[in-house]
């Protein structure tokens, strides 16, 4: 019989409620709803439908889980919980059932990061993370390399985007060609069906003359966004399959680029891929590429991982209990733009 800790895992950093169940580092099961349904009539994320559904979808969620995984909650050794980054009243929705269950259980509680998340959940795929490698999270909120040298006790922010993540801006200029939100996955596919996908080349923000050495880990996508937008404008009927192209391969030549430079210059051999953007056919075809040229490893989690789920939570809270770390102190808090060294509250 598995002895090792069984972890759960509470994921409510925006609009999916994740419940996952963790024994060591086996994913038993993986449970999300989400709200996303109610935000595309707005275009974006409201805050207060995604609390109020955090609140109506967590008991659930839960009692899903437990039956998925066949075990109780009094099984439970140890709760992780989103602790940021994310919207704070989804945050708190998540952070305080996390602390009603954790004294009523009488178990340890983490309030981890949730971004570091998208990289720890890789181990479910494709084994145990190498000590030390680049983590490249790419998502609607992040676009950022980082510096991994034990994914439980040391992360190092290398650079990150100065304006627009690159899932924000996806969004942004989906709206300009009149594609539905969330307007990744459409991009996506319109861009794959460019019949000439080189017949147009917008700017890279940050890679040429003095920027490309001084913002050396750095995205910029605000300016790109600027660009499409002037090129509808001068040309109403351009082909929007063509602008999807020439867009979807600024921004991915941009990740790929300064992510196995990243990976180069400091010396590691693996690069980890998170995050919703993740996803993008385009971003993992040219990563590989370019990294294979160089000697280095990609990985980067199947689809349904790619999303906020409870899974990167309870893989977060698995290592650090492995790790041997301190329970978060019991009056931590929400905390929206948590720095991504901060790979829980200690």
């Amino acid at each position: 019989m598995n002895s090792a800790p069984l972890i759960l895992g509470i994921e409510s950093t925006c609009d999916e409620t994740g419940i996952a169940l963790v024994r060591g580092t086996e994913l038993l099961t993986d449970v999300t709803a989400t709200s996303m349904d109610q935000h595309v009539r707005f275009g974006g994320i409201i805050p207060e439908i995604a609390s109020r559904a955090h609140l109506e979808s967590f008991m659930p969620a839960l009692d899903t889980a437990l039956d998925q995984a066949g075990v109780t909650l009094n099984q439970v050794d140890a709760i992780a919980c989103a602790a940021g980054p994310g919207l704070v009243g989804s945050l708190t929705v998540g952070i305080t059932s996390a602390k009603g269950l954790a004294t009523s259980l009488g178990v340890p509680l983490y309030g981890v990061n949730h971004v570091i998340g998208h990289l720890a959940i890789d181990m479910f795929e494709h084994g145990r993370l190498p000590d030390r490698f680049i983590g490249l999270v790419a998502s609607g909120g992040h676009s950022n390399l980082l510096l991994i040298e034990n994914i439980a006790r040391s992360v190092t922010e290398l650079g990150g985007t100065l304006d627009d993540a690159a899932g924000e801006a996806f969004d942004k200029v989906g709206r300009l060609l009149g594609l539905p939100y969330p307007a990744g996955p459409h991009m996506d596919r319109l861009a794959a069906s460019a019949e000439n996908p080189a017949a147009l080349r917008f700017p890279r923000g940050l890679g040429a003359g003095k920027d490309k050495d001084r913002y050396r880990y750095d995205f910029s996508f605000s300016g790109l966004k600027t660009a499409v937008s002037r090129h509808l404008t001068q040309n109403p009927d351009a082909d929007h399959a063509e602008v999807a192209a020439a867009f979807s391969e600024s921004i991915n030549d941009s990740l790929s680029a300064k992510a196995v430079r990243a990976a180069v210059e400091q010396g590691c051999n693996t690069i980890v891929v998170g995050g919703g953007f993740a996803a993008n056919s385009r971003l993992r075809q040219l990563l590989a590429e370019r990294a294979a040229k160089k000697g280095v490893e990609v990985r980067i989690p199947p689809m349904r991982y790619c999303t906020d789920n409870g899974a990167q939570i309870a893989a977060i809270g698995a290592l650090l209990v492995e790790a041997g770390a301190s329970p978060s102190p019991a009056n931590f808090g929400p905390d929206s733009s948590m720095d991504l060294s901060e790979i829980y509250v200690s």
